[in-house]
């Protein structure tokens, strides 16, 4: 049975997580609470449940417990579910939520890139993705067009903000994914390095006239290839692109210089990714 408390107190600590704390502050609690992300939407949170994240608590309109949270709520038995109409919730958490459920759920130790990459054999790499709805976008694309992982820079976004998880629809939680290092000094050295021991040929993409276009043969015959996609305004870094194995762009028409990296992304992936 879902334990079902109407909220009358906005000021609650327990409401903190959805109302006050921001995603830092979530990553970052103090050393006797385990640190938090929020799940949003019905779908969202049962792909977190499905991948094994723990709940820790609920927060909905009252119409959705028996509507379209119903699943959720079944699956989230004897945690705290906060609830009230929707105008009090907006008021409480300053935005209209999406759908109309949040779930605080509690973060995993990330794995060692060795131990995620150790069975794939293509990956996607990003380096200084700070956008969180990109970061979302990315996700998504690598998930659905053949990815195995995601290994992300320590300057990245993290992918388990409230925006990143709510563009991804939940597929943050279906594929592997961790950071490659711990500061900005572990990239590009050692980072590549890292990828070239697990046996990764690296394909920096990149607006250069001396690159391969992404459908060249060579580049599907890497029996292991690590795409490597840079940041939004400024693409990789000339550190990056000279230490990576192969340069590749897609080509463009009608006078277009580049696309945002969430779209480049679906397109390599989709070319890159198939076997």
């Amino acid at each position: 049975m879902a334990h079902i408390i109407e909220i009358t107190d906005f000021r609650a600590p327990e409401l903190d997580a959805y109302a006050r704390l921001t995603e830092r502050q979530l990553l970052g609690r103090d050393i006797h609470a385990q640190p938090l992300f929020i799940a949003e939407s019905p779908n969202v949170i049962l792909r977190a449940l499905d991948a094994g994240y723990e709940p820790q608590s609920l927060l909905m309109e009252r119409r959705h417990i028996e509507g379209q949270a119903r699943a959720v709520v079944e699956r989230c038995q004897n945690i705290p579910l906060y609830t009230a109409p929707l105008d009090v919730l907006t008021q409480l958490t300053g935005y209209p939520l999406t759908r109309g459920v949040l779930c605080a759920m509690r973060r995993r130790p990330l794995p060692q890139p060795e131990a995620i990459l150790a069975p794939a054999r293509r990956i996607a790499v990003l380096e200084n993705v700070m956008n969180p709805t990109n970061i979302g976008a990315i996700f998504r694309s690598a998930a659905a067009l053949g990815m195995d992982a995601v290994v992300l820079t320590p300057s990245c976004c993290d992918p388990l903000y409230r925006r990143s998880v709510r563009v991804s629809m939940g597929t943050v939680f279906q594929i592997p994914w961790t950071f490659l290092g711990e500061s900005c000094g572990d990239w590009p050295h050692p980072g590549l390095e890292r990828l070239r021991d697990m046996g990764f040929a690296t394909a920096a993409m990149a607006l250069r006239q001396e690159s391969l276009s992404v459908d060249d043969p060579r580049l599907a015959a890497e029996e292991r290839l690590a795409v490597v996609l840079g940041s939004e305004g400024d693409g990789l870094s000339d550190g990056t692109i000279a230490q990576c194995d192969y340069t590749v762009r897609i080509p463009m028409s009608h006078g277009v210089d580049s696309l945002n990296v969430a779209a480049a992304s679906a397109v390599a992936f989709w070319q890159l990714g198939r076997r």
